[in-house]
């Protein structure tokens, strides 16, 4: 319960944030580090904040974008044995220990969420948005899938198979959507809302 408490309190006053996933590997040459700390340069440059997982890699970069960008600078850490130490440009950190409470904070706090190419962790933060908008647990909100080229095989199965045999509708495959640019990125975000959301 003093988690939740401790999330709320730390992140209730934060200008309208996005929430960046991706892979904890990824080093500062490669082209996924790359364009986050772009994308997250560029919305920092509008007026988001940033939200990451507070760690390595695309967290890293996305947490570095928004600093670089004048953004507020936001990571929200994981306590795990073998595991990670908050990046240098996180400006505000929050702590957990348990995931679950992590993952509310993020949904609570972020207008939306770009998913660069990761791994499990990704793919868990991806299907637990998505599967929250579909059951309506969660108010609607922009996931985004960055670098279309590392998603399209995933995409392919779900509309191939998925779709196909009825177990996702369409309508629901709709929840995702696929950039390529910060500017792609930024367009959707402020179509999202209602009325077109400009800060």
């Amino acid at each position: 319960m003093a988690e939740f408490v401790e999330g709320f309190e730390t992140l209730g006053q934060l200008p309208p944030a996005v929430a960046f996933f991706g892979s904890s590997r990824a080093t500062p040459d490669d082209p996924a580090y790359l364009l986050a700390e772009k994308t997250a340069r560029t919305l920092a440059e509008n007026g988001f904040a940033i939200i990451t997982g507070g760690g390595p890699g695309i967290m890293e970069a996305a947490n570095k974008g928004a600093t670089e960008g004048g953004g507020l600078s936001v990571g929200l850490n994981i306590d795990l044995p073998n595991e990670q130490a908050p990046n240098p440009y996180v400006r505000k950190l929050v702590n957990f220990r348990y995931f679950f409470v992590r993952k509310v904070m993020f949904v609570k706090h972020s207008i939306a969420f770009v998913i660069m190419p990761g791994g499990f962790g990704t793919l868990d933060e991806l299907f637990e948005a998505t599967n929250l908008i579909q059951t309506q647990r969660s108010r609607p909100f922009p996931v985004i899938l960055m670098d279309g080229g590392y998603w399209q095989g995933l995409l392919d199965w779900m509309r191939g198979t998925v779709v196909r045999q009825g177990r996702v509708s369409a309508e629901e495959m709709a929840i995702l959507r696929v950039a390529e640019t910060p500017e792609e990125v930024l367009s959707i975000i402020r179509a999202s809302t209602e009325p077109p959301l400009t800060v």
